[in-house]
């Protein structure tokens, strides 16, 4: 029945299959398939991801681990540069001349600045607080704490500048910038270095000036260094090597360090102080002698040298006038220069002791020669006279230069002779730079042989026509009085290290000019310079007896040199360079002193020498001569 039928299940034939039993089999059968092969395609593409990257973690470990290192580095810290401390200047007994202490300057970030308080403003308007009250306050305060280095209104200007950043103060102590940075935390610091002069004016123009430099692209390099003086000629020794240090910042900010980060890349090393052969006593009475002599005298300038007689040391080196490091407005062109060394000038007969030496040397004279010396002399077509009118007199040699004869000498520059004559001019080095080791020092002037005219060598050999440095005319002296030996000036004894290591500087050069016999000869001769014949002829006065000194022996020589006339370019006859060139005692000398005054109205620079001289045997108590020097005829 069909019923029946029904609940067997069987289908009825009514009922169409619309597809067979075997496609229905591989329809499953394809289903399963795609599934597998989709699957497949997935595990595919997953393992090629993960191969790639592999092989891209394989690659940044390998090859960019140190680069995206450093990049990382650079984002999470700072480099601070750390300056060197410049080594001290100190004087030949170890007393401080010039010295460094840590100061602060005062920054701030004007464009961060007005755009907190700005914002400050904007939210709360209620408070009436905006970037002018707070830059009021800010100046108000930093003007109480510094009100040597700065002012209000000052610091008012510069917190209105347009700029996006400025410096407010230089100068500033340690612990004076940390209070104002602590109240105000906008304020930024830069650490610096000043340098300090603790005698002011003492030695300037020897030590010279250094201050904070910055013109360097490279923040490593900024740091102090010297503008003149040994503080520019040893910058370089005094300055050290800045150090770097690396430290760790919160979130990328320079100003906030992570205690316990700090690293350093490369150490600071201190510079080395420098040991000078000045004495600063010697130093502060001769420049104070020097300058109330040439006020005493209306003199335009002038400059002196104390010098050791042995070594060439130099005790003290003096101009007139000179700077104060400590005080920028002294730090003009004209003080700044260093005359001593820079100027060259017209010696006179102070140059003279070049053919007394020669004489000698050469043997064409004797101390008590005799000549036959009229009052001028042509030289080609030029009359050189004597400073005073006389009739021919009987000089001995040594009267030609006790009495300074322009005629006289003449006489044995002749029988000299111009190529001997200039080859002690060399050995004396002249023409040639000392090498004291100052900046700009000049090297003076001698003509070369082949530009000579015929009226040249009626110049030379009285000091005309040629130029030195007072500094050129005392190493002459000093050569005369260590038998002949020049031995090179030098401002500079020892190096001392960071670690006081003392290091001595090269020995100087020296030349033998002429030789012992000889230089004692010309120095025995020109104590007559000094001589004060109080009984007999007064022919027998040498140029400067106000020069002499009680209980010692000394030699020296007067220079009287006509300056140019700046208008008429030609001698003037009223401007002249006065010159003395002393050596203290002679009979055992230590000291030479050298004078030079620029147009004063006296003719003699003889009584400042005695001066030094008093107070140079009185300070190193130096042994009284064993006898005066022998009074002996200069005119028969």
């Amino acid at each position: 029945m069909p019923g029946d039928a029904r609940r067997t299940g069987r289908p009825s034939s009514s009922i169409r299959r619309t597809y067979s039993a075997g496609s229905r089999r591989t329809s499953a059968v394809n289903d399963k398939s795609g599934a597998r092969s989709r699957f497949t395609l997935v595990r595919i593409v997953l393992v090629v991801v993960l191969c790639a990257a592999g092989l891209k973690l394989v690659h940044v470990q390998a090859f960019e681990a140190e680069a995206l290192s450093k990049r990382a580095e650079q984002q999470r810290t700072t480099t601070i540069d750390l300056p060197a401390h410049r080594g001290a200047i100190v004087d030949r007994n170890g007393a401080k001349l010039a010295f460094s202490v840590e100061t602060r300057t005062l920054t701030v970030s004007l464009r961060s600045m007005r755009e907190q308080w700005n914002e400050i403003a904007r939210k709360h308007p209620e408070q009436g607080r905006n970037f002018q009250t707070r830059v009021a306050e800010v100046a108000r305060f930093i003007a109480e704490k510094v009100p040597d280095k700065t002012t209000e209104q000052d610091l008012l200007r510069r917190f209105n500048k347009p700029n996006s950043f400025t410096y407010l103060v230089d100068g500033v102590m340690p612990s004076v910038a940390e209070e104002i940075t602590e109240k105000y935390p906008e304020i930024g610091v830069e650490k610096r270095a000043q340098r300090e002069y603790p005698g002011g004016t003492l030695a300037a123009n020897v030590i010279g000036y250094a201050n904070w430099r910055m013109e360097n692209p490279d923040v490593f390099k900024h740091n102090l260094h010297g503008l003149v003086g040994l503080e520019s000629t040893r910058d370089k020794t005094l300055a050290g090597t800045p150090g770097r240090r690396l430290v760790d910042t919160a979130q990328g900010s320079n100003s906030v360090v992570m205690p316990g980060s700090e690293r350093e890349l490369q150490p600071a090393t201190a510079g080395s102080d420098l040991e000078l052969t000045i004495d600063s006593d010697v130093q502060y009475y001769l420049q104070r002698e020097l300058g109330e002599y040439v006020r005493k005298t209306h003199a335009k300038g002038g400059s002196a040298v104390v010098m050791d007689a042995r070594t060439g040391e130099v005790y003290a080196l003096a101009n007139d006038q000179t700077f104060n490091p400590n005080d920028s407005d002294t730090l003009t062109d004209d003080l700044l220069s260093n005359e001593a060394v820079t100027t060259p000038f017209e010696p006179g007969s102070v140059n003279k002791v070049v053919t007394a030496a020669a004489a000698i040397e050469y043997g064409v004279t004797e101390p008590d020669s005799v000549y036959e010396v009229p009052d001028h002399v042509r030289v080609a077509d030029h009359t050189v006279h004597d400073a005073w009118s006389h009739p021919t007199q009987r000089f001995t040699t040594t009267g030609i230069f006790a009495k300074s004869s322009n005629v006289g000498t003449l006489l044995l520059a002749d029988k000299i002779g111009p190529e001997r004559y200039m080859e002690l001019v060399r050995r004396f080095g002249l023409g040639q730079p000392t090498g004291i080791g100052l900046p700009g020092e000049s090297p003076g002037y001698v003509p070369p042989r082949d530009s000579w005219s015929g009226t040249t060598f009626g110049n030379l050999p009285i000091g005309q026509g040629l130029s030195m440095t007072v500094v050129q005319m005392t190493a002459m002296f000093q050569a005369i009085a260590n038998e002949g030996l020049r031995v090179e000036p030098r401002l500079v004894r020892a190096t001392v290290k960071p670690d006081g290591t003392r290091v001595p500087e090269p020995p100087p050069d020296t030349q033998q000019v002429v030789g012992p016999q000889t230089a004692k000869t010309v120095k025995d001769m020109l104590r007559a310079v000094t001589q004060d014949s109080s009984v007999g002829d007064h022919n027998d006065n040498g140029t400067a007896p106000g020069a002499a000194l009680d209980g010692y022996q000394i030699s020296g020589k007067t220079g009287t040199g006509q300056q140019i006339d700046p208008e008429t370019k030609a001698y003037s006859s009223t401007l002249e360079n006065i010159t003395f060139a002393g050596i203290l005692p002679a009979d055992n000398p230590r000291f030479v002193v050298g004078v030079r005054l620029d147009a004063p109205d006296t003719d003699n620079a003889g009584p400042l020498f005695h001066e030094v001289a008093s107070y140079l045997a009185q300070r190193f108590n130096l042994p009284l001569s064993d006898k005066p020097a022998p009074v002996v005829p200069l005119i028969h």
